[in-house]
């Protein structure tokens, strides 16, 4: 049987500087704003519903791009002045990418945060 996330909820502390970061620097599209949820999509098979709740832990997010998208998003981190790591330990260094392993093998890896504080991880394996 083929299991795949279909989408998840994220809580984040402020909704629209969220949105930009999904949409302008991850590279999602916007879906669209619900009560309470505001949909981004990642692709044709999975969103994410940001929730305007805050945050109280910082939750991990890994995503697995194409060599053209992973090197588009890391472009537009370093624009934007995002701080970045090699490491998920390591994230302000501004090295990298560094080598992590991942659920298909070692892969290219660079990490940073959102602008609630999530720890994300984006990797090829292209």
């Amino acid at each position: 049987m083929n299991i795949t996330i279909d989408h998840l909820t994220l809580n984040v502390k402020e909704l629209q500087p969220s949105i930009d970061f999904y949409v302008n620097i991850m590279g999602f599209t916007f879906k669209e704003v619900g009560d309470p949820y505001t949909e981004v999509r990642a692709n044709d098979d999975f969103t994410i519903a940001l929730a305007p709740f805050g945050t109280k832990v910082s939750e991990h997010l890994a995503f697995a791009l194409s060599r053209e998208r992973f090197d588009k998003t890391f472009a537009a981190i370093k624009a934007g002045g995002i701080p970045y790591g090699d490491s998920w330990d390591t994230v302000g260094n501004n090295r990298g990418p560094g080598v992590e392993s991942g659920s298909r093998g070692d892969a290219p890896t660079l990490y940073f945060h959102d602008p609630s504080g999530h720890l994300l991880e984006i990797r090829t394996y292209e």
